[in-house]
């Protein structure tokens, strides 16, 4: 990107931060070419302005804003995505039986298994069951109910009778936000209310979300975890937020992406 004056940075990260919820300093960082120190400044004075909240490591819009669809998140933070997806289908074990949320990250957690042996996964999200239909040593079930199009996942009574039915060894959640004080964050409380189902249906939990979910608040619909549950996100989260999460009993896991083929020995 050519250089711009720090007006207009300041009006494009406001306009960023109210289309999608979160900016974050150092996504903004790379986006703009400069410092992190200079963004953080840009918030301060944002904020300062009336025109931005802060949070941990960023800030988000005072406005409310739309839920993006799960194509406009599948290419977010892409890399960090992909680190967390290894390291969650890492922790599997074959023989065992899977619950996975809907959401474009859990999505890679589905790809990164199709050459897994012998799982059961029952899945409330198109993309899993696109990844693992024709995988013929996966068995799938499908919590079927209402479909939200925005998630693509199932919602409602009928997927939460059918959870109902099962007890599963791991759950991997998916979330809008990560907050130490309140949980996990979504648009719909019927989200809210599945993921705590999913979660006190299986022995270890796990929330996969990038490090510019941290400290966001896009919504007002929050799920609160049963204790002992494991975040798994990537290096760049703020060091401050960790430490909290971790203060508070959560398990964090910093996934690192694999290194380029330049990079290996």
């Amino acid at each position: 990107m050519s250089a711009i004056g720090s007006t207009e940075r300041r009006d494009r990260i406001v306009r960023l931060a109210t289309t999608t919820g979160l900016a974050s300093v150092e996504e903004l960082s790379q986006l703009f070419g400069v410092t992190p120190s200079t963004i953080r400044r840009d918030l301060a004075r944002l904020h300062s302005d009336g025109r931005l909240a802060r949070t941990y490591g960023g800030a988000i819009a005072l406005t409310a804003h739309p839920e993006a669809s799960l194509r406009q998140r599948t290419g977010e933070a892409f890399e960090a995505k992909q680190a967390i997806a290894r390291w969650a289908a890492a922790q599997v074990r074959p023989g065992e039986t899977l619950l996975l949320d809907a959401g474009s990250t859990v999505g890679a957690l589905a790809h990164e298994l199709r050459g897994a042996q012998d799982l059961t996964v029952a899945t409330t999200g198109l993309t899993a069951l696109q990844e693992l239909a024709d995988v013929e040593t996966v068995h799938i079930e499908c919590l079927g109910g209402t479909l939200r199009p925005l998630s693509q996942g199932f919602v409602g009574p009928l997927t939460e009778a059918a959870l109902e039915r099962m007890t599963y060894d791991r759950v991997f959640l998916g979330a809008d936000g990560v907050s130490p004080e309140h949980g996990i964050c979504e648009a719909d409380l019927r989200q809210t209310r599945l993921k705590e189902l999913m979660a006190r249906r299986s022995e270890v939990v796990y929330v996969l979300a990038h490090a510019a979910k941290l400290g966001r608040r896009p919504f007002h619909a929050w799920a609160t975890l049963p204790e002992g549950w494991t975040l798994v996100t990537d290096g760049s989260a703020d060091p401050d937020l960790v430490r909290e999460l971790r203060r508070r009993g959560i398990t964090v896991v910093l996934a690192e992406p694999d290194p380029s083929p330049l990079d290996r020995p």
